[in-house]
């Protein structure tokens, strides 16, 4: 977590007296004592100025030639061309490559690769444009794959005048999908840019990790280069994910079939078709994608074009094809992952984090998992235990209560390594040592460990890649250390931090200065004097007036006194060298939140063992954390599936690991943008995400906190968190964010089946399991932007309310136009009334949050408990939401819900058809717990008989409302007492 250095934080200081409903500012005690401060300065570099804002910058399109296509051969699923400058070389950001080599290939029926690069290279130069298989592995045709005689609809086409281009198209419907035509590709050492026309008004998705709405947008410049940055809106942050999806929307004529693009599609009254495609760039260098009005433009400082166009035409088919093909499907998760987690930065020592786990028992609120920050580490050391405050003694007794209770505990784990004084003895850290031995930390260009600064001090980094591709002992040792750990607390899983990887010095700055460790770092923590937290939510002053004026007035005071920051207008601009690279300062100047590459971060120029420089894996090294991490935890679990939580992240992360959405906000802004920042991490295959529950910065207050625990019940990875300094936010705080949150809880908990198959299906197959309207309803244009409401699986549609004094919220039911049956979750009735596309006004008083099932599916549930395993030994139930046509589907996935491979597993298909409902189970996993009851909503016509495997079921076991068209059969345990799935079973009604 960045601790923020420029930011203020909020708390008000002038508060003494505290109710239940107050907020308590939590001081810790320091885990770090030391006499020495890095220098505010370390951390300051070069004045540059990013190219998409410089005056002085050269469009490389007015100055460089292009290329010519010559030599072109036939291949059996594709060609190959060589490609050489057409003419004087530009050098502009770079030395430009003469000679290049264009592959094209149909891998798949679905799937086209378009890949440009150098004609030579050779170990001197390779990583300089080749992105290894062995990080990321490269897509393959598929065995047998013959486009002769198996159809795609992707065609590729290439020209040579004026100079070389190639476009990509659908050849159902003959639309352009990416055209290079009437620009010049540009390909030197350190810059690569080449790009596309796109249709009037575009919708595109995904191209992350940004904080952004949904749709991407026609005005956005997004930067590919992960760092610690926190979550500023529109800013490069933690993760890279170069991929986005387009999808267009075509208007059908009702007579001829015909079709035509819709750019402003309105007419609710029309016919629309949507296609959608996919165009995954697998370039892991520091990139930037220009989207502007009517084009998309990709540059790259490395690298090559290395492009995969997946044609769709649904989202779903997308990204499917994705994960199956280039990046993996996402790792399974524990059961027990999918309950409540509670953390912050702040809680002190085992008896705080005590009381925090009795409070939620005390106030029955369902807790799961508990989780620890760098509180708990020695100075903030990975490894080590703070021995008065976190002592082994004191945890390993607090592990064995919390564990005998069936919750879970998760310690932060850092991503730098502290180096201690070699002149001190008591500063000795035994991890160091054994990472010294076994040549584990990255590098300087002089073979020296590269020394650099985080939380405890000056710190040294695993050199993953060094591991890899010399054989030196990073993951060795990573592993050895976890386990080591793990001997002394037994933990549940691992939180992952500052994995970008971040830096608070410019280069190897602790080279000679280990013998000032432990050092503060170079800026205040929140909630020291001078940065007292002191920001309150958009809304507060109209709810809380006496408290926010005095925290405005603290809030100017304290600004007053910072010191004034200086300006400047001289920038530094590198020019290219021939023959050589500048890795430090690249004469193409990126759009990079900190400026100058080595601001909080690595330098450029740290040299992995075996030679690579950290300029050309940068944004890997948060992927190769998480992989390492995932490992470990194997050695340590053997059978079990690792649970783990990681910042950065690159394409592929999740088949290791989740990701939550970093330092964000306690801001209703920040709220929202939690929607489409999930949204996102569904196409990019982390289907386990979640925000900072009630905001990590600043301090949240009653009404945002009810509002975000309720809205973040339904996202599949679920913790509150903030920062240190800042006020409470534990749910039991409030009354009224406690009862909002166990009526949300309840819900959810009910839900754990469903949301547990759904999860399963995504890591078998890549569906997505948190949805965008237009996903699932493809074919409506004014769903193209909708990121307020969201899908949990295909059934359950979330509608929150977003907005500060707000108790109603606008929402629209997809495909009510085309005959879609929507369900209120609460009252089980039908919504009727609506019209397509109709934006309707729900009630959504404080504590409510509306949600509804979809018509057409079965949804398997279980009692709602305080933990995951209280759910899954308490009966079963279904809630059934018949169609327009008296139908409905679902399935159920059980397992022993934590075996990496687990030995029995049990499918159950439901069936409902006419009057009956059928459930098949498949598979040998046993599960005893009873039917206790079914709900179907939808009923058409009285009820006077139902039966269960032909036995009547008498009337008091069953009610049935036609008012409201609902039936409701309890008692049903009695029927199935071995186990509602130890065999097929039938339920019918009349």
């Amino acid at each position: 977590m960045i601790r923020y250095i420029v930011l203020l934080w909020s708390i008000l200081a002038v508060l003494c007296a505290l109710t239940l409903e107050q907020q308590t500012p939590i001081v810790t005690t320091t885990a770090l004592d030391s006499a020495y401060t890095v220098p505010p300065d370390a951390d300051v570099g070069q004045p540059v100025i990013p190219n998409v804002i410089d005056p002085e910058a050269i469009d490389p399109q007015s100055v460089c030639p292009g290329y010519r296509a010559s030599n072109v051969k036939t291949t059996r699923n594709g060609l190959t061309a060589d490609l050489t400058l057409a003419g004087e070389a530009c050098n502009v950001y770079g030395t430009d490559i003469e000679a290049l080599s264009l592959v094209v290939e149909y891998q798949a029926e679905d799937r086209l690769h378009v890949e440009i690069l150098p004609r030579y290279i050779g170990p001197e130069n390779y990583t300089w444009f080749i992105l290894p298989e062995e990080l990321i592995p490269k897509p393959q045709a598929e065995k047998g794959y013959d486009s002769s005689t198996s159809p795609t609809d992707l065609n590729f086409t290439w020209a040579n005048e004026p100079t070389f281009s190639f476009s990509v198209s659908r050849k159902s419907t003959g639309d352009i999908l990416f055209t290079t035509e009437g620009s010049q590709l540009v390909y030197e050492d350190q810059f690569i840019e080449f790009g596309s026309s796109l249709p009037e008004n575009y919708n595109l998705y995904g191209l992350g990790e940004v904080i952004h709405s949904f749709r991407l947008g026609n005005n956005l410049t997004r930067t590919f280069f992960a760092a610690d940055v926190g979550d500023i809106i529109d800013a490069n942050i933690y993760g890279n994910h170069p991929i986005y999806l387009d999808t267009r929307y075509f208007e059908v004529d009702k007579d001829t079939g015909a079709t035509t693009y819709a750019p402003n599609a309105t007419d609710k009254s029309a016919q629309y078709i949507s296609y959608t495609h996919g165009v995954f760039q697998r370039n892991a260098h520091t990139q930037e994608v220009l989207l502007r009005e009517s084009n998309i433009t990709w540059r790259a400082l490395g690298g090559n074009i290395d492009l995969y166009f997946y044609q769709g035409p649904t989202q779903d088919k997308v990204t499917k094809s994705y994960q199956t093909s280039a990046i993996g499907l996402p790792t399974m998760q524990q059961y027990w992952a999918f309950g409540y987690h509670q953390c912050r930065w702040g809680y002190n020592n085992w008896t705080e984090l005590q009381d925090v786990i009795d409070n939620f028992a005390k106030f029955e609120i369902p807790l799961e998992t508990i989780w620890s920050d760098i509180d708990y580490m020695k100075a903030y050391r990975d490894f080590e235990n703070d021995p008065d405050r976190y002592s082994y003694s004191e945890g390993a007794e607090f592990l064995a209560r919390l564990h005998e209770n069936n919750q879970h505990y998760v310690p932060i784990v850092d991503s730098a390594i502290y180096a201690p004084d070699p002149t001190n003895a008591s500063d000795a850290y035994p991890p160091f040592d054994r990472g010294v031995e076994e040549d584990a930390f990255l590098l300087n260009t002089d073979g020296s460990i590269y020394v650099g600064a985080v939380w405890p001090g000056y710190t040294v980094f695993p050199d993953w890649i060094g591991a890899l591709f010399n054989g030196t002992g990073a993951n060795r040792w990573w592993i050895s250390e976890i386990t080591e750990y793990f001997s002394k607390i037994e933990f549940d899983g691992i939180w992952i931090d500052m994995s970008e990887v971040s830096s608070f010095c410019v280069g190897s700055c602790g080279s000679n200065e280990l013998g000032l460790n432990p050092a503060h770092p170079p800026f205040q923590l929140p909630g020291e004097p001078g940065n007292e937290v002191l920001e309150y939510p958009e809304g507060f002053n109209l709810t809380n007036a006496t408290e926010a004026a005095s925290a405005s007035a603290a809030l100017s005071s304290q600004s007053a006194t910072a010191a004034a920051t200086s300006t400047t207008t001289s920038y530094l601009r590198s020019t290219p060298t021939p023959g050589a690279r500048n890795v430090n300062w690249p004469p193409y100047a990126i759009n990079n939140w900190h400026g100058d590459l080595a601001v909080h971060a690595v330098s450029p120029n740290a040299t992995h063992h075996g030679g690579i420089l950290e300029y050309d894996v940068h944004n890997l090294y948060g992927h190769q954390i998480l992989n390492a991490t995932y490992h470990a935890l194997l050695n340590v679990f053997l059978t079990k599936r690792p649970f783990i939580i990681g910042r950065s992240q690159f394409a592929g992360s999740g088949k290791w690991a989740g990701h939550w959405g970093g330092d964000n906000y306690s801001l209703w802004a920040f709220m929202y943008f939690s929607i489409p920042q999930a949204l996102s991490f569904s196409l990019f295959g982390i289907p386990m995400f979640g925000v900072d529950t009630c905001g990590f910065a600043d301090n949240t207050d009653m009404e945002l906190c009810s509002r975000w625990m309720q809205l973040s019940a339904f996202f599949p990875f679920y913790r509150n968190h903030n920062t240190l300094g800042a006020a409470s936010q534990e749910p039991y705080i409030w009354e009224a964010v406690a009862d909002a949150s166990k009526t949300a809880m309840k819900i959810r908990y009910a839900l754990l089946p469903y949301i547990y198959t759904t999860f399963y299906l995504s890591h078998s197959t890549g569906s997505t399991t948190m949805r965008a309207l237009a996903w699932e309803f493809p074919d409506e244009p004014w769903l193209a932007n909708a990121d307020r409401q969201f899908f949990l699986g295909d059934a359950v549609m979330v509608t929150p309310c977003l907005v500060q004094g707000a108790t109603t919220v606008d929402g629209v039911f997809p495909g009510v136009g085309t005959g879609t049956v929507w369900y209120d979750w609460y009252n089980q009735t039908a919504v009727t009334g609506v019209t397509a596309g109709q934006n309707v006004t729900i009630d959504a008083p404080l504590g409510h949050i509306p949600l509804y099932i979809r018509g057409g599916y079965v949804i398997p549930m279980q009692e709602p408990g305080l933990t995951t395993a209280a759910v899954r030994t308490s009966p079963w139930s279904l809630l059934v939401a018949l169609d327009g046509n008296g139908q409905a589907e679902g399935s159920l996935y059980l397992d022993d819900g934590e075996s990496l491979t687990p030995d029995e597993v049990t499918w159950v298909d439901f069936i409902v058809d006419g009057s009956s409902l059928k459930a098949t189970p498949r598979g040998t996993f046993t599960d005893t717990n009873v039917l206790g009851n079914v709900t179907i909503m939808g009923m058409q016509g009285p009820i006077s008989r139902v039966e269960f495997n032909g036995k009547e079921v008498f009337a008091g076991g069953w009610t049935s409302q036609s008012s409201s068209s609902l039936l409701k059969i309890s008692g049903l345990d009695s029927l199935r007492s071995t186990g509602a799935w130890a065999d097929e079973w039938t339920l019918t009604w009349s």
